[in-house]
């Protein structure tokens, strides 16, 4: 049969008319009635975030980090030796490093209420001088309790004379979700306390690089240059992380926005209560990101988790029953995607307790329970400065522990000797050895304790054949005196 386009327009116009009879006697007066109101009260209109804001705010400061810096000379002319040959120093030493205070502005939060404000690091990093101002107007001069650059984590003292300083308390940050309401709080480009709202856009941002433990919050409450060490808040008026960097090609906010989660932040300050020296769990082992290939081979459902590639010898992995070749899969019931946040949850963990590791063997899960300790320092590390004549005179080295590799950020280093720092003009300087170089063997011959390697470049040599550990690499190097 054929239709003609009339008689079709025909059969739409019915169809219509049926639809909006149904819809009609389907959404009654009285149904309505039932869906849709008028507002009661004032209240029942009026959205707004000031009662939180109104809680939050006077714990939230400004801080003002001053620093000294050298400045050039104006011209390099004024520096040239063939110029002060003839005109001396008559320029009144134009030629000669200036140094200038420069004073920079970031925001913090207080976290007790007898003093205690969090901020970041860069924040007041290199500073001579630092002056936290308070939601009031007034001033305090603030000292350095906790300074941990590898959260970029600073906690600051400030001397109210007993009195009781508004402050704000930590949240759970395990208990957000994705899609919560957030406020910032802070002092954008010096413009004075200023609140931004947004969402959580993300939990467990892992690939940032911002710091050693890489494990932020997102958020696409507006956060800009002055905003750094302020308060990221939940709707019930708890810190739930310090607002730390922005990604931005312009400086500016465009809604990617990274805070130190709360957990991380009740660490820091528990070390400030602890005589302000951070020491973290250590578990005794190394491990890399489970990608495609490895889930596969391991029998996993998808990538995500750490598989185990060292185990420390009677370290506390070791006493759990761990193995290499293992798969860390969670933490205390928190899931473990990738190294940073495996490194996360043990940060964050309690020292002293232990964690519930959930393990992926032989394709089926396990549970261990895992010690959390501190890192021994076993052996000391024995800081020598080597002189005499020999290539690596004017190094400093120390003998290398759990204890620190945690110090200075190498997982797996726990024996050997560790070069800690290179005089400037020196011999080893010369040579270009570095600090974080691990001296392997000299002379061939394998190179364990600082006294051993002293001992080693005691003996005289016309040649020296010195083999060490760089950023994972094996180099040996000949010398000739």
């Amino acid at each position: 049969m054929v239709v003609t386009g009339l008689s079709m327009r025909r059969r739409f116009l019915a169809f219509g008319y049926a639809l909006a009879a149904v819809l009609s006697a389907a959404l009654a007066p009285e149904v309505w009635a039932e869906t849709k109101a008028v507002p009661g009260s004032r209240a029942e209109v009026t959205l707004s975030f000031a009662p939180v804001v109104k809680q939050v705010a006077p714990a939230v400061v400004n801080i003002y980090a001053k620093r000294m810096v050298a400045t050039r000379p104006i011209s390099p002319l004024f520096d040239d030796p063939f110029f002060r040959r003839f005109f001396g120093d008559s320029f009144g030493g134009l030629g000669q490093p200036r140094e200038r205070a420069q004073n920079s502005l970031g925001s913090g939060v207080i976290v007790t209420d007898d003093g205690l404000v969090v901020t970041n690091h860069h924040v007041i990093a290199g500073a001579s001088e630092i002056t936290v101002v308070l939601a009031d107007r007034r001033e305090f001069p603030a000292e350095i309790v906790v300074d941990d650059e590898r959260t970029d984590l600073t906690v600051l003292r400030i001397d109210a004379a007993e009195e009781a300083l508004p402050f704000v308390e930590l949240k759970d940050s395990d208990e957000v979700e994705v899609g919560d309401l957030v406020l910032a709080i802070g002092n954008p480009f010096g413009v004075g306390q200023t609140v931004t709202s947004g969402i959580v856009s993300a939990r467990a941002r892992t690939q940032v690089g911002i710091n050693d433990f890489s494990f932020f919050i997102q958020t696409d409450a507006a956060i800009n240059p002055g905003n750094s060490g302020g308060a990221l808040v939940t709707l019930d008026g708890r810190l739930l992380g310090i607002n730390t960097a922005i990604y931005s090609k312009s400086g500016g906010s465009v809604g990617i926005g990274f805070a130190v989660p709360a957990n991380m932040v009740r660490t820091v300050i528990a070390s400030a209560r602890n005589g302000g020296r951070v020491v973290r769990p250590w578990i005794g082992l190394t491990g890399q990101t489970v990608d495609a290939d490895l889930a596969e081979a391991a029998g996993l459902l998808r990538p995500g988790g750490v598989i185990v590639t060292e185990v420390f010898k009677n370290g506390p992995a070791d006493q759990a029953g761990v193995r290499k070749g293992d798969v860390i899969v969670s933490v205390d019931g928190e899931p473990v995607f990738d190294v940073e946040s495996f490194r996360f949850r043990v940060a964050t963990a309690e020292l002293g307790e232990q964690a519930e590791v959930e393990i992926w063997r032989d394709r089926a899960a396990q549970t261990l329970a895992l010690p959390l300790i501190q890192a021994p320092e076993e052996p000391p590390r024995n800081e020598t400065l080597l002189l005499e004549r020999h290539p690596l005179a004017g190094a400093t080295v120390a003998n290398l522990s759990p204890a620190l590799a945690e110090e200075i950020d190498r997982p797996g280093a726990w024996e050997g000797v560790i070069v800690t720092g290179v005089g400037r003009g020196s011999v080893a300087g010369r040579l270009r050895f570095r600090a974080g170089d691990i001296i392997l063997a000299v002379n061939d011959r394998e190179v364990r304790r600082v006294g051993e390697l002293i001992a080693l470049l005691k003996d005289p040599s016309d040649h020296w054949s010195i083999t060490f550990s760089r950023a994972g690499r094996i180099r040996t190097v000949e010398f000739s005196s």
